[in-house]
């Protein structure tokens, strides 16, 4: 029976944008608590994303379901900024720091203090807050603007990078599943950190305990590439 409603769960998803817990209840005429613990498996199995009280389908013909950036801003906005205050310890003078598109690398932007950096980043908000830094050299990927995630996008970023040794990397992402598989929704944002992943000497993962035990549409990489992870959740070891 659980498997037949989750089939019917997937059915319903795949014909609309998102449904509330609370519609999949009174639909399916089961409890709320019932629809919770089959849309966390179906999560777990990468069938779905879960956001604020809404679950969608992933199509993998159709990757783009993320959230944009205004609505992710506010979104746990004291944990990320704690999250991102923590982060500032691995932050020294005379440092080449990548920072990628995310609400809680911009959360980070806009607390570092101004001394002599390099940053690069596809972030248009973080661009904005680093040009207030006078001893700060920036140094933005270019390329399209992105306006739902206000991230560029280069398909020239290969050869742009090999002028760059970036000390450290510094992301965000949409999810970590129970393997340790990082997730994004676009493929040009995982693709910017995939690349960015391989070419840093050192990496951090800002990560809320929100995102954990979720997928996305397209894969960033493994935990195992990551040199440290800074969140608010209690990690138990892999």
């Amino acid at each position: 029976m659980k498997n037949s409603r989750q089939q019917e769960i997937l059915r319903q998803l795949a014909a609309c944008d998102g449904l509330t817990t609370d519609a999949l209840a009174a639909s399916l005429a089961v409890s709320k608590e019932t629809i919770r613990r089959d849309l966390q498996q179906l999560q777990q199995q990468g069938k779905i994303v879960r956001h604020h009280g809404r679950a969608r389908a992933i199509h993998p013909d159709h990757r783009d379901g993320g959230e944009p950036f205004g609505a992710r801003l506010k979104s746990h906005y004291a944990d990320k900024a704690d999250i991102a205050r923590h982060a500032l310890d691995w932050v020294s003078e005379g440092m080449i720091l990548a920072l990628d598109a995310s609400s809680t690398c911009f959360h980070l932007a806009r607390q570092l203090p101004d001394i002599p950096l390099t940053v690069f980043t596809n972030s248009l908000p973080i661009c904005h807050e680093m040009a207030k830094r006078e001893r700060v050299t920036l140094i933005c990927s270019g390329g399209t603007l992105e306006r739902k995630y206000r991230c560029y996008v280069n398909p020239a970023l290969v050869t742009q990078l090999k002028s760059l040794e970036i000390d450290l990397f510094i992301f965000s992402c949409e999810g970590v599943d129970e393997q340790g598989v990082m997730w994004d929704p676009a493929p040009h944002n995982a693709g910017f950190k995939t690349q960015l992943l391989s070419r840093a000497s050192q990496s951090l993962l800002l990560i809320d305990k929100s995102k954990f035990r979720r997928s996305s549409e397209v894969k960033i990489g493994d935990l195992s590439q990551v040199t440290q992870i800074i969140t608010d959740a209690q990690l138990s070891r892999r």
